[in-house]
């Protein structure tokens, strides 16, 4: 494995660890030894890659929004029904959700900074909405009298209702809760002739996406020494703590420079 490889691994490692952190204990509670131990470097290492813990923080938001625009990218586009690309792209959301630890805390995260955030998650997923809802007008597929702007807010209160209560009981994530919520919404909004053809409990195999921000097992390679991570600080060129490593380039690693890529954590 490359250094650069390494020191992606180790800030993927350190975005993991961060948001098991902020999900278990908060982030006032959250420390930077925690987070350093529980992705298995030092304290160096840490400080390599993120300045302080708001810069910690930043990055598992932005690996978080990262993951839900693809989501929602998807849900999107391809074909069918616009009514059924919103109900397959909740699902897709909640089963992001209930996989990944990094999008979790970093939608809470977003949520609990309020306003004036570079990034505002709940606007960006009411936009989603909303924009599928005016195609399924424009095509004919809601109901007479039903219109994008009252069903958009009933579904953002529906899905941020269940994305709350999730926090204490993921089972609000699974696929029957959602099925639930659509199976009493869709006779309400959809056109007559739709209700009998769209999927409350999405049109997708479920378990079809692929979980996670980051790769299993996606800390420091076995046999590298917590002491490493504080060696990779000091080497890079005067850069500034977390500026990330001296070089640029993509990770060797095909496997990590995808995912890399994924989560907006390309090294510069």
């Amino acid at each position: 494995m490359t250094k650069q490889d390494r020191a992606v691994r180790t800030r993927l490692a350190l975005i993991r660890s961060a948001a098991e952190q902020f999900e278990d204990r908060g982030y006032v509670r959250a420390g930077l030894a925690q987070i350093s131990a529980g992705a298995g470097v030092s304290s160096g290492a840490l400080h390599f890659h993120f300045a302080n813990k708001a810069a910690v923080a930043e990055a598992v938001e932005h690996a978080a929004a990262d993951a839900l625009r693809e989501t929602a990218e998807r849900g999107r586009d391809g074909d069918g029904h616009i009514l059924q690309r919103l109900v397959d792209v909740t699902h897709h959301v909640a089963r992001l959700l209930c996989a990944d630890v990094v999008v979790r805390a970093g939608l809470r995260l977003n949520a609990e900074a309020g306003a004036g955030r570079a990034r505002d998650l709940r606007r960006e997923w009411r936009e989603c909405v909303h924009g599928l809802l005016a195609e399924a007008e424009r095509r004919g597929e809601l109901a007479a009298g039903v219109t994008p702007q009252h069903t958009c807010a009933v579904v953002l209160a529906a899905t941020t209702g269940i994305e709350v209560l999730a926090r204490e009981d993921q089972g609000w994530l699974a696929r029957p809760s959602l099925t639930d919520l659509w199976q009493l919404l869709l006779p309400c909004v959809a056109a007559p002739g739709l209700v009998g053809v769209l999927d409350p409990a999405g049109s997708g195999p479920e378990g079809g996406e692929s979980a996670g921000s980051g790769p299993e097992g996606s800390g420091p390679e076995r046999g590298e020494s917590e002491g490493s991570g504080a060696a990779e600080g000091r080497s890079a060129e005067g850069g500034p703590a977390g500026s990330g490593p001296a070089g640029s380039g993509a990770p060797a690693d095909p496997g990590l420079r995808a995912e890399a890529c994924r989560v907006g954590l390309a090294l510069r």
